[in-house]
């Protein structure tokens, strides 16, 4: 039996969340805040400013997330105890609450709207711990949430072997490619699954989070421990 690996879950719900959000939520990126950037200077300048109030609050909102996600793990730390199942808690209510006002909401107005501004930095909270989650228990895992450094890190290697490199490294960059490879092909699985949730059964979009934060709990010993 296929053993599933946490990471592969994350990069699939961070792919997943990332294009659910970008297409339902016009052009906001929930897991990769950085591309939040871009499409604010984009709709600033167009005539119809779309969902440029969620643009703009999505870093404020990712950064407090972060904050609030340290301060947790230390008060856990004080209190001798582990912050870990608590966290992967939060995220999965976050998500609840986002898709049970999608499935009334849904779909959205291409104008800024209370609800989906909520639903976005709902979205946001959420993919912020997750991303936090990494610096805190996941240490050894490949970054799940933005596939560049992955992508940059994969080819670096692939060009490494060129250079016939010795036995020794040679092992050290297949390790990393078996780590990276996986992680960036679920990533992508998401995004097209997400992109298909949305094509035909739109109500349904931000159910897939929640359920795939189950399953994160069910498998969340399953990364190398550092």
């Amino acid at each position: 039996m296929m053993r599933i690996h946490l990471g592969k879950i994350l990069s699939f719900n961070a792919g997943y969340v990332d294009t659910a959000s970008f297409l339902a939520l016009h052009g906001l990126f929930a897991a990769h805040v950085t591309g939040n950037f871009v499409t604010l200077g984009a709709a600033l300048v167009s005539d119809s400013q779309t969902g440029a109030w969620a643009k703009l609050a999505a870093l404020p909102m990712f950064c407090l997330m972060v904050l609030v996600t340290k301060l947790i793990d230390q008060r856990f730390l004080k209190l001798q105890k582990n912050s870990y199942i608590f966290l992967l808690k939060l995220m999965f209510v976050l998500f609840c609450l986002a898709a049970a006002l999608s499935v009334v909401y849904l779909p959205f107005p291409k104008q800024d709207t209370l609800i989906s501004f909520v639903v976005g930095m709902l979205l946001v909270a959420a993919m912020a711990i997750q991303n936090a989650m990494h610096r805190i228990h996941w240490l050894k895992e490949s970054p799940t949430t933005v596939m560049t450094g992955s992508t940059t890190q994969l080819m670096l290697d692939i060009g490494e072997l060129f250079s016939k490199p010795s036995t020794e490294k040679k092992a050290q960059i297949y390790q990393r490619v078996y780590s990276i490879l996986p992680t960036m092909l679920s990533f992508a699985l998401g995004c097209a699954i997400a992109a298909i949730v949305y094509k035909f059964a739109l109500l349904w979009l931000f159910i897939v989070p929640p359920v795939l934060l189950v399953l994160t709990y069910i498998y969340r010993e399953n990364y190398k421990k550092a």
